[in-house]
């Protein structure tokens, strides 16, 4: 199985960038279609994006779309979550997961449809 651990979350202003890092160990990235999902306080966890098991596709929440780009890096065994245009509603918990693929290019949105999950990385956004 694989373990997974983000990274790269922190405090910044609405309008900021900044780059989430999900580093895998025990199998790699290609083996597994990969998203991302939020949770903000008091809230559900909600899905941002979603890289198919070949990386063909990518698939966003209409919240975040042309904001964030999700890619993976295969010989760093890396799942990256680029965030452009922050805005404090941005403000969560950041999980990275892996789904034992159902299809070369079939994107994940449910999270229930996930097999491995990280610890999460907290984002920030000030207003």
């Amino acid at each position: 199985q694989v373990q997974l651990v983000e990274s790269g979350g922190g405090l910044v202003q609405a309008g900021d960038s900044l780059r989430l890092s999900c580093a895998a160990s025990g199998r790699t990235v290609s083996d597994y279609a990969m998203g991302w999902f939020r949770q903000a306080p008091g809230k559900e966890r909600d899905f941002v994006a979603a890289i198919s098991y070949k990386g063909g596709t990518t698939y966003y929440a209409d919240s975040v779309e042309e904001r964030f780009t999700i890619s993976r890096d295969i010989a760093k065994n890396t799942l990256y979550l680029q965030i452009n245009s922050s805005k404090p509603e941005d403000t969560a918990e950041y999980y990275c997961a892996a789904s034992l693929p159902t299809g070369f290019e079939t994107v994940v949105a449910a999270a229930g449809a996930y097999d491995y999950w990280g610890q999460g990385t907290q984002v920030t956004v000030s207003s």
